[in-house]
């Protein structure tokens, strides 16, 4: 007994010094997302003091020194038309991934699994090369040119000549990027859902899409949420892919009207002027303030998915704890 009263003794301290260590190691993630909100907007404030609120309602992008204007509104609305795009093509075929993998025999499953994992791995300017001199040309002549040939008059979507460096192709790249990260999450959301909703389903009668259906969507669907708000935030984010691909417009001609018209985002503009920007004229804070934006953008998307997410992992015999 006196032994035992001694390795607690010694043990207190131990837990007291791991609780503060794993505390510190929690916290260091917020602070470092805090110092990076507080350094954008302090290097961008020039900028909030000439334009205030019509930097972000602003279409004007003009860098000439004298003359400078900057206007942020055709890029945030680039960004969103590009992602949701993106998520429209992507989060159907990442879902029926999801649900092959989740039902196919291992020897099936396992190998898919691994290659749809190996997509993630790819770096974004090798998306760009690839979309840039293999997959623009066939998608100008089989997709773009026939669109545009049988439904311009139709539907002002496709109203403009296509050119294939464009948001359309730009969306494209995009859904096949985030495909693996909503199929990837939206597995193992399905995986959670107890065996007993599935085999409840089957004995009732239900066929294969119906125990999908009935069982496995109404119990994951705050978790496929949460996958495809995780994939949204990856296309908000991407840059070089984006960059290459969607035509880098600049100014008034940069909002989003027509599929097959040059675009820009937020990270492409970035991307695409920060080198040039003079820290002594208005282009940098400019510049630095598109990214305060974004920076905005992807956190309350990621923590919004983090939340469904981790809401639908926190599950019991088909209960979801609270």
């Amino acid at each position: 007994m006196f032994i035992n009263q001694k390795h607690a003794r010694f043990a207190l301290p131990t837990d007291k010094i791991f609780k503060i260590i794993a505390v510190v190691a929690g916290a260091y993630i917020l602070v470092v997302i805090l110092l990076m909100v507080f350094q954008l907007y302090h290097e961008s404030q020039p900028i909030w003091q000439k334009e205030g609120l019509s930097f972000i309602l602003g279409s004007d992008w003009n860098a000439v020194e004298g003359r400078e204007s900057f206007g942020a509104a055709p890029y945030v609305l680039g960004t969103l038309v590009t992602a949701g795009f993106a998520m429209a093509m992507g989060v159907p075929v990442s879902i029926g991934i999801a649900m092959f993998i989740s039902q196919a025999p291992k020897i099936v499953a396992n190998p898919i699994s691994m290659v749809i994992d190996l997509l993630a791995a790819i770096p974004s300017i090798v998306y760009g090369f690839w979309g840039l001199y293999v997959f623009r040309d066939g998608l100008l002549n089989y997709i773009e040119y026939p669109l545009h040939d049988f439904l311009g008059d139709k539907i002002w979507f496709f109203s403009s000549a296509p050119f294939g460096l464009d948001i359309f192709s730009a969306s494209i790249i995009l859904a096949i990027m985030i495909i693996p990260t909503i199929s990837a999450v939206s597995r193992e959301i399905m995986s959670a859902v107890p065996h007993m909703q599935k085999e409840a389903a089957y004995m009732l009668g239900a066929t294969k899409w119906e125990m999908f259906k009935l069982a496995i969507f109404p119990y994951a669907k705050t978790g496929l949420i949460g996958a495809a708000i995780l994939g949204l935030g990856r296309a908000v984010g991407e840059t070089m892919a984006v960059t290459m691909l969607i035509g880098n417009a600049t100014g008034p001609s940069a909002f989003p009207q027509t599929l097959f018209q040059p675009g820009q985002t937020m990270s492409s503009i970035i991307a695409n002027e920060f080198i040039e920007a003079s820290p002594a004229s208005l282009h940098l804070p400019a510049l630095i303030g598109v990214g305060f934006v974004l920076l905005l953008v992807a956190v309350v998307i990621n923590v919004v998915a983090h939340i469904l997410v981790s809401k639908m992992l926190r599950v019991k015999e088909g209960i979801i704890n609270a």
